[in-house]
């Protein structure tokens, strides 16, 4: 691991930052915090080279305030990686490997579910200006434009449109802007379309194997088949219940689902995303982001070679990254999408209308409904 530092696929430290601390790192030394699983001393005693720091924002802000919850996640993203020397931002394929050579822990940004741009691909690109990298479409809700994995929410279902034409919109201008399309939370529906869409490599940014452990947030060996040919990365997740389907796991629990992957899909569709800080069981002897050597241990007696071994750990997301900067200079010539979601597929009564408007001073009654604004 010294000389293939780790790019972990998703770390929640920013949210246990919102709810323990309200985001005042002035407060707290992010060397060492006893209450959590991750922080930088064991960042590098684990051999994490680069993180993704996920930005989420719970489901019930969609249609309320997710937009502006998702900026302020962002910024103590980017105070934090600005604050402590041991860290940085990185924004490209370039900028990770100059951090690896400064023997610093690269800070990459990804928003975790779609709901927080609210419809509106302006703000995607608003959020790409400010160095977030990664989108996964969906998180446990889904959205006007894609659907979840999970059936916890009920709002913006549909019949046989898991993806819309607004949500194709959304991943061909993630791929002009050189933005990483995830899929996990994702339903395999929309996961399959977007697999057949996207110019670009995806990723699964912290998902396991459904054969495996037979739970809707992990990946069936058909959509890992079609991962391969996209050339794409699953970042396989540490949370107990996703390996195990059982608050009890051990690390050989883990190392299944890197065997069974290789063998659907190959070693080089595969990474590592913890998921440390975004649940709360981990197998013995994985507890916290110190432990990641011991799943490198366990693969190595599993006969998994050293050149495996380095893709898994930082070379396998590099080519991933580089093909999907390949594809947005591609697309250099293509103009930025200017569709915008029909008012009808919104269903909150705050989104203003503006083209119903017939004099710029008629404001919108949060109160109403959607055809009281439009008389």
């Amino acid at each position: 691991m010294d000389k293939h530092p780790l790019i972990d696929g998703h770390n929640d430290l920013a949210l246990q930052l919102r709810i323990l601390h309200n985001n005042r790192l002035s407060r707290i030394d992010l060397h060492s915090l006893s209450k959590l699983a991750t922080d930088i001393n064991r960042l590098q005693a684990g051999g994490v080279g680069a993180q993704m720091f996920a930005v989420y924002v719970l489901c019930q802000a969609q249609d309320k305030d997710a937009v502006r919850l998702t900026l302020e996640q962002v910024d103590v993203i980017r105070r934090m990686c600005s604050k402590y020397p041991e860290l940085e931002l990185a924004t490209s394929v370039q900028e990770l490997r100059d951090s690896a050579m400064r023997k610093k822990i690269a800070c990459l940004i990804s928003i975790e579910g779609g709901h927080s741009i609210d419809s509106s691909i302006p703000t995607l690109r608003m959020f790409y200006q400010l160095g977030v990298r990664s989108m996964a479409l969906t998180h446990t809700c889904n959205t006007p434009w894609a659907e979840s994995s999970s059936i916890l929410y009920k709002e913006y279902q549909r019949e046989n449109n898991s993806l819309t034409d607004f949500g194709e919109a959304v991943v061909e201008e993630m791929n002009r802007l050189g933005m990483i399309i995830d899929l996990s939370h994702s339903s395999w529906a929309t996961a399959s379309t977007v697999l057949q869409l996207s110019k670009a490599p995806v990723i699964f940014s912290h998902s396991s194997a459904h054969a495996v452990c037979n739970h809707s947030r992990n990946v069936p060996d058909q959509l890992l088949r079609d991962l391969k040919n996209n050339n794409g990365l699953i970042m396989v997740n540490l949370h107990s219940g996703f390996v195990a389907c059982s608050s009890q796991a051990n690390v050989a629990n883990v190392a299944d689902h890197f065997d069974h992957i290789r063998t659907v899909a190959g070693a080089g569709s595969i990474g590592i995303g913890g998921d440390f800080e975004g649940a709360l069981n981990f197998p013995l002897g994985l507890e916290d982001v110190s432990s990641y050597p011991n799943l490198i241990q366990e693969l190595l007696l599993r006969n998994w070679t050293e050149d495996e071994l380095s893709g898994v750990l930082r070379l396998n997301f590099l080519r991933v990254f580089e093909a999907v900067e390949k594809v947005r200079d591609q697309l250099r010539e293509r103009l930025p999408s200017e569709l915008e979601i029909h008012v009808a597929e919104v269903r909150h009564s705050c989104r203003l209308n503006l083209n119903a408007l017939i004099s710029p001073k008629r404001l919108p009654d949060c109160g109403a409904s959607m055809s009281q604004q439009l008389r």
